[in-house]
């Protein structure tokens, strides 16, 4: 191997057994440093490919670090993505599998599905619109096989931008019939208010987020493709859960997400998340 190969083979064994385990690692940010962008996402391809040879199907991308606050803290002026699997979606099942998990946190955003690949050199705004089927509340479950979630920038691309699972509710809007943009959200963990937030949370618009995603992807030699869904980053600040916990996040024209985690003591062999649109406060 050549040691960009070994780094990259390091990095990717450590989380490897973080996930295996369920034992939260040490940051592989000895192992990348904290600047080589590419090296992390060399990382977090090979763990993919890892992963689509075991069997599991790739449905879209999320976006990660929308928040300019969040950029701050990491010392960083763009966001980043990881792949969304098959297996990650949680939406039709009774309850999110707490099992799958390590140090689960939630937020809520706009997931984009697309009716049209986004394969040009530079889409603008209105090819990325045009290329949008239609959008649904959702709820990312980010988690970090880094102890403590004691993330850089690189610590978080190599592991898959800290993907868990999502869950996507019922509602379908088409992007004639409301703005992004002038969403406005709440986050309710056991009918408690923990997060709030409106669409200019987003990079000021979660479009602008699925632009950027649109352009860097294509860069990557793996553009964005009709049918994958795009979680477009957190419309407010994320928030920690417990087993046991139930989520419910109202958006604005997209009606409300909501799910329950498993408590650790419950069979979890066949339990994932449930969706809702519209439920009553």
């Amino acid at each position: 191997m050549t040691d960009h190969e070994d780094l990259v083979a390091a990095a990717a064994d450590r989380l490897l057994a973080a996930a295996a385990t369920g034992r939260p690692c040490a940051p592989v940010r000895d192992v990348l440093g904290t600047a080589d962008i590419a090296l992390a996402y060399a990382v977090q391809s090979r763990l993919g490919a890892r992963r689509v040879a075991a069997g599991a199907a790739v449905t879209g991308r999320k976006i990660g670090l929308t928040s300019p606050a969040v950029q701050q803290q990491l010392g960083v002026d763009q966001p980043d993505f990881g792949v969304l699997f098959a297996d990650m979606d949680v939406s039709g099942l009774a309850t999110v599998p707490t099992s799958r998990l390590l140090q689960p946190k939630v937020e809520a955003e706009i997931a984009f599905v697309l009716g049209a690949d986004l394969d040009v050199p530079d889409p603008d705004p209105a090819a990325v619109r045009a290329a949008v089927d239609h959008a649904l509340p959702a709820l990312e479950i980010v988690d970090s096989r880094i102890a403590g979630w004691d993330i850089t920038l690189t610590d978080t691309i190599a592991d898959n931008a800290s993907s868990g699972l999502y869950v996507l509710g019922r509602t379908r809007l088409a992007l004639t019939e409301f703005e992004p943009r002038d969403t406005t959200m709440r986050m309710y963990v056991n009918d408690i208010l923990v997060s709030e937030g409106d669409g200019a949370a987003c990079l000021d618009d979660p479009l602008n987020a699925l632009l950027w995603l649109a352009r860097t992807a294509r860069a990557h030699g793996d553009p964005l493709r009709a049918g994958q869904v795009v979680l477009s980053g957190a419309l407010g600040p994320m928030a920690a859960v417990r087993p046991g916990d139930t989520v419910r996040a109202d958006i604005s024209s997209l009606g409300t997400v909501r799910t329950t985690f498993t408590d650790r003591t419950t069979i979890t062999d066949h339990t994932t998340a449930t969706a809702t649109d519209k439920d009553p406060a």
